[in-house]
């Protein structure tokens, strides 16, 4: 029996689950557990551990501000709405998730216990209402946390609150300690153990630590504010929350140089970048280009050249006039004593010239070519591993024929599927706590039962579906044109097992599943209905047909009783006792 709450000698807020320390001790290798989910690990070594969260709090805090900066562009946003729809499909009378237990070798009371677990949770989550807001949540920042409040008087109620907490203000950290326990008694040192033991030799058990502690760094004003220690004044109350009471879901991607978890923004960085900087320089370079200026050659003959810039300045506030418009207040002014260079140009000119002389000077050419925009916008998109042909202006949706789909479209419900199975992780957490404090399972008996259960989210992409039924009216076909051989080169198990695609699980349920509907006469027996067709087809010749089905024997036709066909006299007297 597991007991709940607060560890002893502990300074861990919420609860956790005691586990076989012995058992923990036992597996001892010179390799972390866990390293692909972006927890800072406590450095140290022989004397103690010291939990450094200056530059790793500062580095996650900052990059996680940056994909919110990045979700707030229009383009970013247009794809990140793109994918939600795609992965969360709300429907009016259906959750966007539900379990599947299909898989899962249980008894049906515990199947019925766990969906009722699930809902619950559900419900506990506003799923139904927030779950586009939570997976949003969860694809900008990479990471998403959520807090399992229970009674620790009666934990068996099982969770009563989960509380969201913002990935900004909380950090998970994992500790390496000494076992509290004897070294295990190792009887040959020289003996080579292989993997399956769980035994080490020489002293490695004495070097390696083998009991790891795991807990969240909590600070409400931000992991930027988390420093060495806990406890302190210095410190702004930062907490440690216990492993089990926090729901950590990540979004799988790990920096293999520094362990940091990634959002899937990460790598549009870059195109983003290029595409401010390319709309920037566009709007640049028609703002200096695109007005045609006029250049005034005033003729100031050998005047010099003190008077002949004055002579250019009084030419130059002659004729200039720059007319503004204030857009908040609808006056007309005219501020003659602003110049720019959009302005127009006044140049002197010598005696021996032409003379004062008016041109134009032309704007730029090409200013309406965005052939350099659209390439880096593009590229963006296919950052985000977005279809291209969802992002054009005017594609509409149209639902044809399997081969009309691109190759990027399948990429992307691929890419769907398996954010959803990240995402997914909140739910096997949470269930995991729920049915061990209702004492339903045991956690080891979860983490086996955790492999056969799925999650289904409703699905939305037409683009697969079509891609399914062209597959499967293909394999129909297929059969079909097998059927004349059944029994000569193919068996009906080939057929259904190699053709069609079903396993034997499936072959078996298809098959109850037949026998049932004939039974309750949901479909025909295909015995029965050859039968009436026959009896059809003699009635049709004006062949006797029995009443149980079938053609009447010829001993039933024999008029007079004896076997065999009737002969010319028995003919006569029957006609004769006809007329009588």
């Amino acid at each position: 029996m597991n007991s709940y709450g607060p560890e002893k000698n502990s300074r861990l807020f919420g609860f956790s689950y005691k586990e076989d320390e012995l058992e923990q001790i036992n597996k001892v290798s010179p390799v972390p557990p866990n390293m692909d989910d972006g927890v800072t690990v406590a450095a140290g070594g022989l004397y103690g551990y010291a939990v450094d969260l200056d530059q790793q709090a500062g580095k996650d805090y900052e990059l996680i501000r940056k994909y919110r900066c990045m979700a707030m562009h229009p383009e970013i946003d247009i794809a990140i709405e793109n994918i939600i729809n795609e992965a969360i499909v709300s429907d009016t009378n259906d959750s966007p998730v539900s379990i599947d237990l299909s898989n899962l070798d249980v008894s049906e009371r515990i199947k019925t216990i766990i969906r009722e677990e699930f809902s619950y949770i559900l419900h506990l989550l506003d799923f139904n209402n927030k779950a586009h807001e939570m997976f949003r949540r969860w694809y900008i920042d990479g990471r998403l946390y959520y807090q399992k409040v229970i009674d620790l008087n009666q934990p068996e109620r099982g969770i009563t609150d989960i509380r969201n907490i913002d990935a900004l203000k909380i950090k998970p950290i994992r500790e390496y300690k000494k076992p509290a326990l004897p070294e295990p008694n190792l009887k040959n040192t020289r003996k080579t153990y292989s993997s399956s033991t769980g035994e080490v030799f020489g002293k490695a058990s004495t070097q390696m630590p083998a009991r790891v502690v795991e807990y969240f760094a909590y600070n409400k004003k931000g992991m930027n504010y988390m420093g060495r220690s806990f406890g302190n004044s210095g410190q702004n109350q930062t907490v440690k929350i216990a492993r089990d009471a926090v729901t950590y879901v990540t979004s799988g991607l790990v920096d293999g140089n520094n362990g940091m978890v990634m959002s899937y923004l990460n790598k549009a960085q870059k195109s983003l970048n290029q595409l401010r900087w390319m709309e920037d320089a566009i709007v640049i370079y028609r703002m200096a280009r695109a007005p045609e200026r006029r250049l005034f050659y005033i003729d100031v003959g050998n005047l010099p050249k003190a008077k002949a810039e004055q002579y250019l300045r009084d030419t130059m506030a002659r004729y200039r006039t720059k007319i503004t418009y204030d857009q908040a207040t609808g006056e007309i002014r005219d501020n003659k004593k602003y110049m720019s260079m959009l302005e127009d140009y006044w140049l002197p000119r010598r005696e021996g010239g032409r003379g004062t002389e008016v041109s134009t000077l032309p704007g730029g050419q090409n200013l309406g070519e965005l052939s350099d925009l659209k390439y880096f916008q593009d590229k963006l998109y296919r950052s985000l591993n977005i279809p291209l042909s969802r992002m054009q202006e005017g594609a509409g949706f149209q639902i044809g024929k399997s081969d009309n789909i691109m190759r990027d479209e399948v990429n992307f419900s691929k890419f769907v599927g398996r954010m959803r199975k990240k995402f997914a992780g909140i739910f096997v957490d949470m269930l995991k706590t729920q049915l061990v404090l209702k004492g339903v399972v045991t956690p080891k008996e979860y983490d086996s039962m955790k492999e056969h259960i799925t999650y289904d989210f409703v699905y939305d992409n037409h683009f697969a579906e079509l891609r399914e039924g062209e597959m499967l009216m293909q394999r129909m076909n297929v059969a079909s044109m097998c059927e004349p051989y059944l029994g000569k080169y193919f068996s009906v198990y080939q057929v259904r097992h190699n053709i069609l695609g079903y396993t034997d699980a499936e072959i078996k349920e298809q098959d109850r599943q037949i026998a049932y509907e004939r039974n309750v006469g949901i479909i025909p027996d295909p015995n029965a209905q050859l039968a009436a067709e026959n009896e059809e087809e003699m009635a049709a010749e004006g062949q006797p047909v029995d009443l149980a089905g079938g053609q009447v024997p010829q001993d039933d036709m024999d008029l007079s009783g004896a076997g065999g066909p009737p002969s010319s006299v028995d003919i006569v007297n029957a006609a004769a006792n006809l007329n009588k």
